[in-house]
């Protein structure tokens, strides 16, 4: 993963920002309070862990990619910004009051040794606030048409609700609260499915290279196969029939709250 982000860490901000009412739903699950100390896994450039930061609170980052740190450092001296993974935190035991991790639990490579961690670290009463997608929203993509071998490889990284239950048997962790989100019109964070109502701003490159799918689990064979048939259904009127068929009431992307 540090390789990827390293990659892709120059451009990174051009298209991925904090968005406004997904920072206010990782607080409001998060039930941040000052003087206390928290951490954001796989902060990359830092955009949710200086929007929060920004409130008040006192943040740490941690993410394997050095390029994507220097950028957060860069951009607010205050927060702790650190080299490291999920599965071995550079932290003592109790230390962190809350953790969040957005969009980077499928980066983790061992779940069970990274919960383990996070269980250590975690304070008796803190909270660790997710945003992931699972397998199940992901199927219901309408990129799956455009671009299936890529989203097969993107959903095989996915964790399952279930296997993150599993994970977390051997702490004592729990899940104690879920909230689906829908993608919003508004979004100001382009990750895969943000352009679920735009199919346009896939054509964008440099959308594109801000999205670890099409960095790096598609090939350039077919993102051109798929661009082109996705123009021609949007100029022949063809591309909203072809949405309605992957209509879902699961939601697009998931918010999960773990607690002791």
């Amino acid at each position: 993963m540090d390789t990827l982000y390293d990659n892709i860490g120059s451009g990174y901000n051009l298209t991925r920002q904090a968005d406004p009412f997904l920072t206010e739903r990782l607080i409001h699950h998060l039930k941040p309070e000052l003087n206390q100390v928290y951490l954001d896994i796989g902060c990359g450039t830092g955009n949710y862990t200086i929007a929060i930061a920004q409130n008040g609170f006192s943040f740490w980052g941690i993410d394997p990619s050095e390029q994507m740190l220097d950028i957060a450092r860069s951009r607010n001296k205050k927060i702790k910004w650190l080299n490291g993974f999920a599965e071995q935190l550079p932290a003592e035991d109790n230390f962190f009051d809350g953790i969040i991790g957005t969009l980077t639990i499928h980066h983790w490579k061992d779940l069970k040794k990274a919960f383990s961690e996070i269980a250590r670290t975690l304070s008796e009463n803190g909270r660790i606030v997710l945003f992931t997608s699972t397998p199940e929203q992901m199927e219901g993509y309408w990129l799956n048409y455009y671009f299936p071998k890529m989203l097969k490889s993107s959903i095989l990284q996915m964790p399952s609700l279930q296997s993150i239950e599993e994970a977390i048997k051997t702490t004592d962790l729990k899940i104690t609260n879920t909230e689906i989100y829908f993608i919003d019109d508004k979004l100001k964070d382009h990750f895969l499915y943000s352009g679920k109502n735009n199919p346009d701003i896939y054509f964008e490159e440099t959308f594109r290279n801000g999205i670890s799918s099409f960095s790096s689990l598609a090939n350039s064979e077919e993102v051109e196969c798929g661009l082109t048939k996705l123009r021609n259904d949007i100029d022949n009127n063809l591309f909203d029939e072809i949405k309605n068929r992957y209509k879902s009431e699961s939601g697009d992307y998931l918010f999960i709250t773990i607690r002791r």
